[in-house]
């Protein structure tokens, strides 16, 4: 403690007797100590009671002396003379206090309150006189001075006080609470003067509403047209005063969808959203929606709905010009409806009227040019473009406009940096639904020679395909492969194009240049075309040589697997020998041979055992099981079925940690015979004996692989022998 620390606490044990919060506060409220309270002073007689007073008077005197500027002080004093009954004392002590501080609104409420106690009601309304005539400006003075005078019957009396306290003009309670004086007095015609005098010294829209209504109510619906009317003519045609006079519109409407006059409610709606724009509509624009909802036709409904929904989408994009969804939607809402009108059969001027709305809203879209030079900023912006293109050659036939929008867009697009080759297509397209041919051509040559990029050459030669051109679609295949020689699908589409065309020599050279092409984005795609388009011209020895030089490159097991099922299945005889079998209408076909599908296998799997590929062998080895069970016989499935691996578990001591160490390893008979000769012999008696164990007890004799077929039936097993070193068990192929 002396070091400014906290003591060190040595017990932290809890006590033996736990004090609850409730044992706390209890204890805090017992041990507080009772408040000082006065003792009570009897009067016995009136010498005593003289005495009481002129003491108490002293002290209130010394007080106030003290603290003169104290109101509260004065209030005490005055009061305690009311109790007393001495009146006149309690009206000087107040008149003093006035004289102190005569704006004090309490000081003059409890002065005309102490009056009122004492039934001075006259007294009390020369207080109200004097304190509204030197605080016109307090309200609750002229409110306290009302009710005195109502509360005397005195109805005259409280008008007069209001039009005293109207000539000051005050906030909208007080004329509302004059109106309501003369309707419980049932004085309409004054309230309504009174409205006038009111909307006289504030013009303002919800006066106007207000004495409307109470026209309405009273049932002076002429009076009520009128007192709307005048609000109209006031506020005027001006755009700003139609803005700020929309509750009235609203009112006039609403009050004459009341007295079932829906034309002039709708005449009332359309005058005051004439003249709003858009943007500055919004409420009276949905109370036009819910009146046509109700009382509308279909026409006028939908017209109302399209209103509202500018007004949405106007509000959205002042918040965000570059939205471009937004920006979407409302171009398609104006196309909607100029579809609609047509479909309407409205007149020319209005669908006129309608196509420079649809304008309109894209030359605004097209307008919003995305900030910075990324694509990404771009992607959605172009599609504005090409939809305003569109809009212009489909539905105004406006070509000219449409070419204009077309040739803007492409001036617009940073194409150094990026393009779009959807712009460029489509702009060629137009060209030829135009029947210009040789702008179509110009527009994709400059875009593949300003911007060259695979969607530019893909539409590109597939207009020139559609055209039938096909000496130029073989040209810009090759500017393509000029382009990107790495692109596989390019030289397979190349390729199938001279097909198509029949010149086959040409197919061979297209895909002997695109395989020996130092990189491929995906060679293996090319290369399976080029087997494919052998194998379906019949030319078995040339697909052969194809998959032996594949194999040179790759060895892959996918590879041995598709030329060994090669070898074994029928293809068509070649093409000179099915042209002159000219009486069939089948092709015929020529069988495979299946020893050399086999030796395809054998091969396949000494190149793989000899990469150490024990994975790949497995899955040659399924491929080839499955195969000898369709087309061979039980001696092979037996043969195959012997060449699978053994799962072995093996254990091992970590050389880090330290601790022994599970390991799955995959052991092949032939992998064992040859490295391990003693070891083999080992694992071959093991895996006998398993087997004779499982079938009941017989004597199995050594077998030549790890796994015996005693029928062409019987299913593989799985053996597991526990031993010290590892475990061993059957993996028959995938039969799990």
């Amino acid at each position: 403690m002396q070091d400014g620390r906290a003591p060190r606490i040595k017990n932290r044990a809890p006590a033996a007797i736990q004090v609850t919060a409730e044992q706390l506060l209890r204890d805090a409220q017992e041990r507080q100590e009772s408040q000082f309270r006065a003792p009570k002073q009897r009067v016995e007689d009136y010498e005593e009671l003289h005495e009481y007073r002129g003491r108490k008077r002293e002290e209130f005197e010394k007080r106030i002396r003290q603290t003169r500027g104290s109101i509260k002080e004065w209030l005490q004093y005055a009061n305690w003379e009311a109790s007393q009954s001495e009146y006149a004392r309690s009206r000087s002590v107040f008149e003093r206090a006035l004289d102190v501080d005569p704006r004090s609104i309490q000081l003059w409420l409890s002065y005309t309150e102490m009056e009122l106690k004492g039934r001075n009601v006259q007294h009390a309304r020369n207080l109200f006189d004097r304190a509204v005539t030197l605080l016109p400006r307090v309200d609750q003075l002229w409110y306290k001075y009302v009710y005195l005078e109502e509360l005397l019957q005195n109805v005259p009396g409280a008008r007069q006080v209001f039009e005293r306290w109207m000539q000051w003009e005050p906030d909208d309670k007080a004329w509302q609470a004059y109106i309501k004086l003369e309707q419980r007095y049932n004085e309409m015609d004054r309230a309504s003067s009174i409205y006038e005098r009111w909307v006289g010294i504030r013009p303002e829209p919800r006066v106007w509403v207000k004495w409307g209504k109470f026209e309405e109510e009273r049932g002076r619906l002429d009076k009520a047209r009128e007192v709307f009317q005048t609000a109209l003519e006031f506020f005027g045609d001006d755009e700003e005063q139609v803005e700020k006079a929309q509750a009235v519109f609203n009112a006039f409407a609403k009050m004459e969808t009341r007295l079932k006059e829906y034309e002039r409610a709708r005449v009332i709606y359309k005058f005051a959203l004439s003249r709003l724009p858009r943007s500055k509509s919004a409420a009276l624009y949905a109370a036009f929606t819910k009146f046509e909802k109700q009382h509308g036709v279909r026409s006028t409904l939908e017209n109302t709905v399209l209103g509202k929904r500018r007004i949405q989408y106007e509000d959205e994009l002042s918040q965000d010009g570059r939205n471009y969804d937004v920006w979407f939607d409302y171009s398609r809402l104006e196309e909607g409806a100029l579809q609609d009108l047509r479909e309407e059969g409205a007149s020319a001027d209005e669908e006129e009227k309608a196509i420079a709305r649809v304008r309109e809203v894209y030359e605004r879209a097209v307008g919003q040019v995305p900030p910075g030079g990324e694509k990404r900023h771009w992607r959605r912006y172009i599609f504005l473009w090409l939809n305003y293109a569109l809009f212009e050659e489909m539905e105004t036939k406006d070509y000219s406009r449409a070419r204009q929008i077309y040739q803007t867009a492409v001036s617009l697009v940073p194409h150094k940096v990026f393009t779009f080759a959807k712009l460029w297509i489509m702009y060629a397209r137009f060209e030829v639904r135009r029947l210009d041919l040789v702008t179509a051509r110009k527009i994709l040559g400059t875009a593949i020679g300003m911007c060259p990029k695979e969607a530019l050459f893909k539409g590109y030669i597939q207009l020139m395909f559609d055209l039938r051109e096909f000496d130029a679609v073989r040209k810009l295949y090759e500017k393509y492969l000029e382009f990107d020689p790495s692109n596989s699908s390019a030289w397979i589409k190349y390729a199938e194009l001279e097909t198509q065309l029949e010149d086959f020599a040409r197919t061979r050279a297209i895909f002997e240049l695109g395989v020996a092409q130092a990189q491929l984005s995906m060679p293996e795609l090319l290369w399976k075309a080029y087997i494919d388009f052998e194998t379906e011209e019949g030319e078995r020895e040339k697909a052969r040589a194809l998959y032996e030089r594949l194999i040179a490159l790759s060895g892959h097991v996918k590879v041995w697997i598709a030329y060994a099922l090669f070898e074994s299945e029928p293809i068509a005889v070649p093409r000179a020998d099915r042209e002159e079998e000219e009486d069939d209408d089948e092709v015929a076909m020529v069988e495979g041979d299946l020893d050399l599908a086999r030796q395809v296998f054998q091969r396949g799997y000494h190149d793989l055992k000899s990469k150490g590929l024990k994975s790949e062998r497995v899955a040659l080895l399924e491929v080839w099981k499955t195969f000898e069970e369709k087309n061979g016989s039980q001696d092979e499935i037996t043969k195959v079925q012997a060449m699978f691996p053994i799962v072995s578990r093996k254990r091992r001591v970590d050389d880090e940690s330290g601790q022994a160490v599970e390991e799955w390893d995959m052991v092949f008979a032939d992998d064992e015979r040859e490295s391990n000769p003693t070891t083999f012999k080992f694992l071959q008696m093991a895996h006998a004996w398993s087997q004779a164990k499982k079938t009941g007890g017989a004597t199995a004799a050594p077998l030549s692989g790890f796994t015996a077929a005693t029928t062409a039936s019987a299913a593989p097993t799985k053996a597991t022998e526990d031993g010290d070193g590892s475990d061993v068990g059957s993996s028959q192929g995938g039969d799990d």
